[in-house]
């Protein structure tokens, strides 16, 4: 793709390359790969990274499917982008020319345009940087294993951090494709936007016995009933009104045949939150529930896995991202709120540095509800330019100091 060579605005730099962030688009939707398996997708990010004059292409920090992308001109600050490649293992049902190529694995929450806008990002401000209209430093983070967690219970996030991506970084910026809103339409929220997610995996223990002959043992099935209304109170009766948290219980394994009393009942579930002191309160009371087995003449183990903390928006990053907007699309409509009880690793992230995650309007027009990790999830794909458009904007307010 030939570099543009006149000095033109954003938005038309941005509206030129619309029919390449389709392209991209389509190509990585059609070609998913898993946490952790991304290789394909690493090559092709690399590869075009590799055609823009000056960027810096680096492969396989932390982990082996990372690439990362920096262009640098002179003293400044430095600004990182971040966009999470990996797909869902979903078999996918639209019926559309770009359908997944891989039966079983699908892109159901957009990473595929998250990708292809950060490779629009890095095209447009190649040009900027070329034109010595920047100083300072951007880096461009394609990051593995967004959705799913390794043997180590580590996404990609962490790997990436540990190894040094973020150091010299003094702001980070993500977006999210956001189906509950029209394309043109934008969501940001100040503070906690998304949640803490954490995994449990309780196991009442009684004797077990013959089914006949119950009142000879402890039956950990009936002290089940107890600890589940306990379970279920927690949020409603334990939490403050005005706080955010859920506990759901996913699985209930218990028993080998009709005849016979098992030995344990195992409670697996989930745990969010988005405060600190929230995630203490629910990990403490879940523990209280648990233990009220030992008074029915059981006894209980509790483990509590953490997960990714909550994420968390700085509102003065959040200031940048509003003042890119409203220089790409004036008319575009800004909703204020959180994003809901969803995890994120970007979490990791932005417990360390100033950073902001914004969702992005992408619902087709087509009256079909399509959730983030469904078979049927798609994008209204007028939406990337417009995401490409605020990334690049937010890099030049924070570069150039325009933003107050």
């Amino acid at each position: 793709m030939r570099q543009m060579t006149q000095p033109i605005s954003v938005t038309e730099q941005v509206h030129l390359l619309t029919s390449h962030l389709i392209k991209w688009r389509r190509h990585l939707h059609q070609y998913p790969e898993l946490s952790f398996k991304e290789f394909e997708t690493s090559r092709f990010v690399q590869n075009t990274l590799k055609n823009l004059e000056g960027m810096k292409v680096e492969a396989g920090i932390g982990v082996e499917t990372s690439v990362v992308g920096t262009l640098s001109r002179g003293d400044g600050p430095c600004i990182a982008l971040r966009a999470d490649m990996d797909a869902l293992p979903i078999k996918e049902e639209n019926d559309c020319d770009y359908c997944s190529k891989k039966s079983g694995v699908m892109h159901a929450c957009g990473h595929d345009a998250h990708t292809a806008i950060l490779l629009g990002v890095a095209t447009v401000l190649t040009n900027i940087f070329q034109a010595n209209e920047l100083s300072g430093t951007v880096k461009l983070i394609f990051q593995p294993a967004e959705e799913s967690p390794d043997e180590n219970g580590l996404s990609g996030s962490p790997y990436l951090l540990q190894n040094g991506v973020y150091d010299d970084v003094d702001m980070a910026v993500a977006l999210h494709m956001c189906p509950w809103l029209p394309a043109g339409e934008v969501q940001i929220n100040d503070g906690y936007s998304m949640a803490n997610v954490d995994v449990f995996e309780g196991v009442i223990y009684g004797t077990g016995g013959h089914g006949a002959y119950p009142e000879k043992g402890t039956d950990p099935i009936w002290m089940v009933g107890p600890v589940l209304q306990a379970v279920y109170g927690i949020v409603s009766r334990r939490l403050e009104a005005l706080e955010s948290g859920v506990i759901s219980i996913g699985k209930i394994h218990a028993g080998s045949a009709s005849n016979i009393i098992p030995t344990e009942v195992i409670i697996e579930g989930t745990i969010r939150s988005y405060t600190p002191e929230v995630r203490k309160l629910l990990a403490f009371e879940l523990q209280r529930a648990f233990s009220l087995v030992v008074n029915l003449g059981g006894n209980c183990t509790l483990n509590i896995k953490r997960g990714e903390p909550a994420l968390y928006n700085c509102p003065r990053v959040n200031e940048l991202i509003n003042n890119a907007i409203l220089q790409q699309n004036p008319e575009a409509k800004v909703t204020n709120g959180c994003f809901g009880m969803g995890g994120e690793d970007f979490g990791y992230v932005s417990q360390q540095l100033p950073s902001s995650m914004f969702f992005l309007g992408c619902c087709k027009n087509d009256e079909i509800k399509r959730e983030l990790h469904t078979p049927i999830f798609d994008i209204d794909e007028s939406c990337l330019p417009l995401g490409t458009g605020i990334l690049v904007q937010t890099v030049i307010e924070f570069l150039t100091g325009e933003a107050k």
